[in-house]
């Protein structure tokens, strides 16, 4: 059995939507379906560029006020912030950064939703106190987030059982799970949504109207054409540092990405991927010996064009 165990998340940043126009104006920015977002509801979702690469990703829930409340990467809160204000124009928007007075907390533990009052159901959201806390709204096993006043956190968890933990703790379980984090996982500007599995992941919803980005990424999803994408490497050997350059014998294969401890996420050619496996050959990087491991979560027989047969034949001009 595992404790339950909370995290504070120091790397992470809060702003506040509010205003008339709130919903609708990150509706027309971001992949998700912001109408979704209620007080039993958050959501995991992208800002893209206009040819669909990753700028931000963050979670949005809903204060007791209606107010909207992104969590975000911190140190990149302030360019999250600017690239909104920007679409902003005459829309009855109120964009504020609250991270100095709301914490995020990740929560995990074999009893930890319970002890929260939360299923299993990514996304499903409960109030705590004068904050909430969400089922990770991109996977189930990633357990909690809570976005809490400073001054009621860390007693909120601790009062309900939950013991201290580290971000190492933390990071194991992301990385056991295969999923990334954010732009230490992500290249901004350049990656692609799917090619980190962020469909998989909940941030996407391809049913929606409109977006930044949105035709291209559309047009991949049902045409199923990435041709790499980010795995969980299991790592024999020194974990490499980010950037460090992987190869399968001769051939370049990718690179990597954030790691710990012999586990860490890499971004692989998926041909040679299916070569490693066919051969039993490990990929390199630096003095590692690496194993890429798929997740359940994210079965590439899924990326076939079944889903819309008719955007698969379309013309892409």
């Amino acid at each position: 059995m595992t404790a339950n165990t909370f995290t504070m998340l120091p790397g992470r940043g809060l702003l506040a939507l509010g205003g008339n126009d709130a919903v609708d104006f990150l509706q027309n920015l971001i992949s998700n379906d912001v109408e979704r977002v209620a007080p039993d509801t958050s959501i995991y979702a992208l800002l893209l560029t206009a040819q669909g690469k990753f700028l931000h990703d963050f979670f949005i829930a809903q204060r007791g006020d209606g107010t909207l409340v992104l969590d975000c990467e911190g140190d990149r809160l302030k360019d999250l912030e600017r690239r909104l204000t920007l679409y902003k124009l005459r829309a009855d928007v109120l964009i504020s950064d609250l991270s100095e007075i709301y914490r995020v907390a990740a929560a995990f533990g074999d009893g930890a939703m319970a002890a929260l009052g939360l299923s299993t159901d990514p996304g499903n959201t409960v109030a705590i106190g004068d904050g909430v806390a969400m089922t990770d709204p991109r996977l189930g096993p990633m357990g909690a987030r809570i976005i809490m006043p400073v001054n009621d956190l860390p007693g909120a968890l601790t009062d309900r059982g939950f013991v201290p933990g580290d971000m190492a703790e933390y990071d194991a379980m992301r990385l056991s799970n295969g999923v990334p984090d954010s732009s230490a996982d992500i290249a901004v500007d350049k990656g692609f949504p799917l090619e980190s599995g962020l469909g998989r992941l909940n941030g996407i919803d391809f049913t929606k109207g409109c977006y930044v980005g949105q035709e291209l990424t559309a047009r991949t999803h049902y045409r199923g054409t990435i041709r790499k994408r980010l795995y969980r490497v299991d790592v024999d050997g020194p974990t490499p540092a980010p950037g460090t350059l992987v190869t399968l014998g001769d051939k370049k294969a990718g690179d990597m990405r954030s790691g710990q401890d012999g586990i860490a996420m890499a971004m692989l050619r998926m041909e040679l991927v299916a070569q490693s496996e066919e051969s039993g050959t490990s990929f390199t990087a630096g003095d590692a010996r690496l194993t890429a491991v798929a997740q359940d979560w994210f079965d590439e027989d899924t990326l076939e064009n079944s889903e819309n047969p008719a955007a698969a034949s379309a013309d892409p001009s």
